[in-house]
């Protein structure tokens, strides 16, 4: 990584002496502070509707939230509210950053920009921190099965992210730049406007550099979008044309090896240290997304949507290791291995909104998508050079579509139902029926008693069915899809002229053939689906205006999941072939995996007249638990377990607004710097003493950052 240069910070504090971008609460706030149940809500409908009229719990958050939450990422924006957990892999920069919704892991829950699905192909995941905060300007996050809308991996829950628009008859201009801890430094600028009276554009780019907390752990990013829209007085037809590319670059450090590791080279270069598990690794990522969505209501009982778009992924790797980092009985012919991994998207999705009669809406749609998938190996040797003679490329491509159907009714103020389904079609597994119901009862007109029922499916991803045999790793094209239901129970109230909006849900699901990564008898790391995987909870969210300068928010999740392993032989682990196959280990129930039991977040924000602006955040998440390996040991029913200790987290933010347009915040956030594993990984090797210790990558410690910005 090139190093930060006099002549760029220099340039940076410049910078901040010119108009820079800010979504101000200030400016954005209305006076009403607590989401009211008339608040509109589209993702989870597919069209716009009010909250009361929606069986599921819900967040939403506008820029003047985001501003005010005192949040520097989307992950860390979204972690704890209720029933949400922001995972990430330690504090490497381009550490995947995911969302997890009600123990659900990432690849559980849908994301969405402008109504395209983002989820990579090849992971199933979402990578939150590729989506730049200030590009968001409002999400809505939909808890339960989404499925019958949205298909696979929507089983915890959809979230929806819109990007800024043009505003008529006004011209935005953002510019914003800032620096802190590690060397980290953002710039970015915004300007949209009308240019005619029915035609606008909004555009947006970021650069954000950092060398990281730990040696190898730097970022290199830089994204832009566009959105040209058509927004006439003629409610036959608007169009929003979007687009956004992303390019970075980051090193991959890894676990943080056991105290007193001594430095370890390789081919002449330094492999590791104590701080990190690899100095040589690095990836990279280049994405690009287009969408063409065209609505309009032609008649007062019909409304349609139609979208088109194209989503290209790339994320190439370089890895360095040592013959014993994988494991220790499975043997590599090189020091090394540079992954590419592409992935194509084609998509178009529709549906039309029916009014047949009075309080009846008939929601019809469908969608397809063609995703091609490409992955090429290419060994290195101990200098790091490319062995082009081993090279392995694998091709796959799969299809999948959906037709869905939701029929909605209120006959009274008071209560409404709702039911659909949806027939999905996969290329690989064939087809699925999941259907969805719901109703609410609203006995008084700030009060909406909600339950949903839906089946939830997840498809098995490209590097689940077809990842190739290397480096330890090997996909499984006789997976199964995982498959279940989701049912939840929710209450949402405002009182005292919307000062105060609390909700409280329980809910209640179940995967069949859960998807999983596990080591056979040789170490190789395959995927398998397991017998059954089940959670149950509660969660609970309180939203209070205390004051007119006062806001305080409070969150509290318990969740109890389990996962059941599948019946393994004694051969499926090297037994002696003379031993009867139907010989199994006993199947065996457990607390699921990286499940925090509770978490709990509380937010106080105060603002004045003045343009001064204080929050402050504290968050807890429980312990977590590692399973070693997915067998047992007969006669003995117990796995190897593994805690990840529980912690507490402190952020703060202040702000102050001057001369009309420029705002000077401060944000630290881990104020305590406290130091805490996000997730364990496979055995650290020593290659010279060949000792073994699962060690783990560490949490973000304390991080301060300094933003000055403009917004006119």
């Amino acid at each position: 990584m090139k190093p930060i240069t006099m002549l760029t910070k220099t340039w940076i504090i410049l910078l901040c002496f010119m108009p820079a971008h800010q979504a101000a609460a200030a400016e954005t706030a209305t006076n009403q502070i607590i989401p009211m149940m008339e608040e509109i809500i589209v993702t989870a409908t597919k069209i716009p509707e009010k909250r009361k009229d929606i069986p599921n719990a819900i967040v939403t958050m506008n820029a003047s939230d985001i501003a005010a939450s005192g949040s520097a990422s989307l992950d860390d924006l979204l972690a704890n509210e209720p029933g949400l957990d922001g995972r990430s892999y330690g504090d490497y920069m381009g550490g995947a950053k995911e969302l997890h919704i009600r123990g659900f892991r990432g690849n559980g829950t849908k994301v969405l920009v402008n109504g395209v699905p983002v989820n990579s192909p090849s992971l199933g995941l979402t990578d939150l921190g590729k989506i730049p905060l200030d590009n968001v300007d409002r999400l809505e996050i939909i808890k339960g099965s989404g499925s019958m809308l949205y298909g696979s991996g929507a089983m915890g829950g959809v979230l929806n992210i819109t990007t800024p628009s043009p505003q008529k008859e006004k011209m935005d201009l953002h510019i914003r730049a800032g620096y802190g801890s590690h060397n980290t430094y953002r710039l970015g600028a915004a300007q949209g406007m009308y240019f005619t009276d029915d035609w606008g554009y909004y555009l947006t780019v970021n650069r954000t550099e950092t060398t990281g907390d730990r040696p190898n752990s730097f970022l290199r990013k830089n994204d832009a979008s566009f959105k040209l829209t058509m927004n006439g007085d003629n409610e036959l037809l608007k169009i929003n044309l979007y687009g956004n590319y992303l390019n970075r670059d980051y090193g991959l450090p890894g676990v943080r090896p056991p105290a007193g590791t001594a430095d370890y080279h390789l081919g002449g270069q330094t492999l590791y240290n104590s701080e990190s598990a690899n100095l040589l690794a690095h990836g990279g990522d280049s994405d690009a997304l287009l969408s063409l969505e065209v609505t309009g209501t032609p008649l007062s009982w019909l409304e349609y949507t139609l979208q088109g778009y194209y989503l290209h992924m790339e994320m190439g790797t370089h890895n360095r290791f040592y013959t014993y980092l994988m494991a220790p009985a499975y043997t590599v012919p090189s020091s090394g291995t540079e992954t590419d991994v592409a992935n194509k998207t084609s998509g178009i999705t529709g549906h039309v909104n029916l009014a047949p009669f009075t309080g009846a809406s008939l929601l019809i749609g469908g969608e397809y998508r063609h995703i091609r998938w490409k992955n090429e190996n290419t060994p290195l040797d101990n200098n790091g050079s490319r062995l082009e003679s081993l090279i392995t490329t694998d091709k796959a491509y799969v299809n999948s579509g959906g037709f869905f159907s939701e029929f909605q009714y209120r006959p009274s103020p008071y209560g409404k139902i709702l039911a659909g389904i949806r027939h999905e079609k996969h290329s690989e597994f064939g087809s699925i029926n999941l259907p969805f119901f719901g109703f609410i009862l609203n006995l008084f007109t700030n009060t909406a008693l909600k339950f949903n029922h839906g089946r939830h499916f997840l498809a098995p991803t490209f590097n689940d069915l077809f990842w190739p045999d290397a480096d330890g790793m090997k996909g499984n094209p006789d997976l199964k899809p995982e498959k279940g239901w989701h049912t939840d129970i929710t209450l949402e109230q405002s009182l005292f002229r919307d000062r105060l909006f609390f909700s409280l849900s329980y809910f209640r699901w179940h995967v069949n053939d859960k998807i999983q990564w596990e080591p056979d008898s040789q170490g190789v790391y395959t995927s398998h689906n397991l017998l059954d995987y089940k959670g149950q909870g509660f969660e609970g969210g309180i939203k209070a205006a205390i004051s007119p300068n006062i806001r305080l928010g409070l969150s509290y999740t318990y969740l109890d999941a389990e996962e059941k392993n599948r019946a393994y032989t004694m051969q499926d682990y090297g037994w002696p072939p003379f031993i009867p196959p139907n010989f199994q280990y006993n199947i065996v129930k457990r607390r699921a995996a990286y499940t925090p039991r509770q978490q709990f977040k509380g937010n106080l924000i105060y603002r004045t007249e003045r343009g001064f602006t204080a929050s402050a955040t504290v968050r807890y998440t429980s312990n977590r638990l590692l399973y070693n390996t997915e067998i047992t040991i007969y006669p003995n029913t117990r796995t190897v377990t593994y805690t990840l200790a529980p912690y507490w987290t402190g952020d703060l933010k202040i702000e102050q607004q001057f001369l009309k347009h420029y705002t000077l915040s401060l944000s630290i956030n881990n104020m305590a710097n406290k130091q805490y594993d996000t997730r364990l990984e496979r055995f650290f090797t020593d290659p010279v003493t060949l000792n073994s210790q699962l060690c783990g990558y560490p949490g973000s410690g304390r991080l301060i950052f300094l933003d000055l910005s403009y917004k006119f």
